[in-house]
């Protein structure tokens, strides 16, 4: 396998979505003087969310969004439009071209997503560098507040690419994404996906990443099996589809992880709201440990991630007793402090002043002072 070439700092979701609010806020303030606007590529290995992710930033904003493939071009009239002859009044015809139906009309904010750019045959990619350069092709250019963001799978290992020179590397900013399971779950909670697969994942985020064992094909996945309720008593066909979408090793993995009945990791609505909390201290005390008595920090590590997800989620109402179930599941003497601790600071960088003032007690306080 040859080495993997990609461009750019590299970071997940959150980290990209920063840049690119960047960029494009600074694209936006010279589009009235007479600087042109810098498209970006963002690099990352297949099955990532690049494309999701372009798409989300857009829908966030409440900018348009037009979507191109152009490996699916397959002639130059496909990139800049079809010819025409135009008469004038004095008989003088003129060749012009009609732009594609891809190409925005309306004014932006907008954002032009070229997907999977260097997939493209050699000719489309060198017809792209004019819209690259000067937002325009031919008789047509895009309209006025529109961006362009490309994506691209990385040069070499074993991706059928067609290789950018520096003539075009250099028309674009760039950046590559990488795999985040915070941050993937994080998307995975607004987006409804089945919280076992999320724990799955918080458990066992090494497997994500491999040539078939990706965030696409695990979100894939995890559709597929959202409606069987007890997938203990049904792991033949839970098996069968794991294996229709994720490698071997990732797919045993998950047999494992329902057989160990890992995916009734308790659920942070529970934690939040019980009643007695003494049943939680239990529960959690026996999952911080396996049959053989060594220590699963990855368990209370995903619980306390989902936790965490579950406290910012634009959805989550702050009730009665949360507040001092949250105080109590910081105090347990199974949680590592250093679980304590990120929670904590991640909790404390909420936005929501119902949130910051759920950590304002003595008890919190004092054991922080200590764990430090």
């Amino acid at each position: 396998m040859s080495e993997i070439i990609q461009y750019g700092p590299k970071g997940d979701s959150i980290e990209i979505k920063n840049i690119l609010n960047f960029i494009f806020e600074n694209n936006l303030e010279i589009f009235d003087g007479t600087e042109r606007p810098t498209p970006i590529c963002i690099w990352g290995t297949h099955g990532l969310g690049k494309t999701q992710m372009v798409e989300d930033y857009a829908s966030e904003r409440g900018w348009k969004f037009k979507y191109i493939a152009p490996a699916q071009f397959e002639e130059m009239g496909d990139l800049h439009g079809m010819p025409n002859v135009v008469e004038d009044e004095k008989g003088k015809k003129t060749t012009v071209y009609s732009p594609p139906d891809w190409v925005p009309s309306n004014e932006g904010p907008g954002i032009l997503l070229i997907d999977d750019i260097n997939r493209a045959d050699d000719r489309i990619l060198r017809g792209c560098m004019q819209l690259l350069q000067n937002f325009e092709l031919s008789s047509w250019k895009l309209p006025y507040k529109w961006q362009i963001v490309a994506t691209a799978n990385p040069e070499g290992a074993d991706y059928s690419v067609t290789p950018m020179d520096d003539a075009m590397l250099t028309r674009m900013l760039h950046t590559t994404l990488i795999f985040n399971p915070k941050a993937w779950a994080e998307w995975a909670v607004k987006s409804g996906v089945d919280s076992r697969g999320i724990s799955f994942v918080l458990t066992y985020p090494e497997l994500v990443n491999t040539n078939r064992t990706t965030p696409r094909s695990l979100t894939q996945f995890f559709s597929l099996i959202k409606g069987i309720d007890n997938l203990k008593e049904n792991t033949e066909i839970v098996l069968s589809l794991a294996l229709s979408t994720l490698d071997e090793v990732s797919a045993s993995s998950f047999i494992n992880f329902v057989n160990d009945d890992l995916q009734k990791l308790i659920e942070p609505e529970s934690i939040l709201s019980s009643e007695n909390f003494d049943e939680i201290k239990k529960n959690l005390e026996s999952l911080s440990k396996d049959s053989e008595g060594e220590n699963r920090t990855d368990r209370l590590s995903t619980i306390t991630t989902r936790l965490y997800l579950h406290i910012t989620s634009p959805s989550y109402k702050i009730l009665e007793n949360h507040t001092e179930n949250l105080i109590k599941f910081f105090l347990l003497e199974c949680l590592p402090k250093d679980l304590s601790m990120s929670l904590y600071m991640d909790l404390l960088k909420s936005s929501d002043i119902d949130i910051k003032k759920m950590l304002r007690d003595e008890r919190l306080a004092k054991f922080l002072i200590d764990a430090m």
